[in-house]
């Protein structure tokens, strides 16, 4: 039991310093962003979609129309990322 809450606080800080090292990235490099199709969570979505007009109106999480921007280069790495809209 003592192994697992080491790894389970292991992964838990790579984690945080993984948001970080992007959050940090992000405020530096603001231009070398792109749009990461299917990932945004419902409501969280960054600009219009095909089937609505604002930001924050994705229907479901992973819509393949809404988008967030992330640094370059992380869209490819999400599960169900996608720099093209579907």
């Amino acid at each position: 039991m003592k192994k697992t809450n080491i790894a389970l606080a292991t992964a838990v800080s790579g984690l945080i310093a993984l948001a970080g090292t992007v959050a940090s990235t992000s405020a530096v490099a603001a231009d070398e962003k792109e749009k990461c199709y299917g990932v945004a969570e419902a409501g969280k979505n960054d600009c219009a979609t095909k089937t609505s007009s604002c930001a924050g109106t994705a229907k479901a999480d992973g819509q393949k129309d809404a988008f967030i921007m992330v640094p370059k280069g992380l869209c490819d790495r999400l599960s169900g990322g996608s720099t093209e809209s579907a």
